[in-house]
């Protein structure tokens, strides 16, 4: 599901009190790293990860990453911080994607 301009803004808003779940640092995006955070996406759909200073990571590439191999979507980067969303397999977890569908 590709998200639209409203669908994105509503997802921004839903997440502006998030605090981040996921740090990378200096270790950088790993294997492990990559399946926990899709475990945390299936549970809640919309999630913060950032990027600590100590990272040799690009956020852009890190984005990038994610996206591929998750089949997520970034809703937004703020400095070293991504926003991401993911539609859960699991229906009673999907009390976001179902909320989005509707804007």
């Amino acid at each position: 599901m590709e998200l639209r301009g409203k669908q994105k803004s509503f997802l921004k808003r839903q997440a502006h009190h998030l605090q981040p779940i996921f740090q990378i640092g200096k270790g950088g995006l790993n294997e492990q790293l990559i399946v926990q955070i899709g475990e945390a996406l299936e549970k809640r759909e919309l999630i913060k990860v950032s990027l600590l200073q100590n990272t040799e990571e690009d956020v852009r590439d890190v984005a990038a990453i994610l996206e591929q191999k998750l089949n997520c979507q970034i809703v937004q980067i703020i400095g070293r911080v991504l926003v991401i969303f993911k539609i859960s397999t699991k229906e009673k977890n999907q009390k976001i994607s179902s909320a989005v569908k509707k804007v």
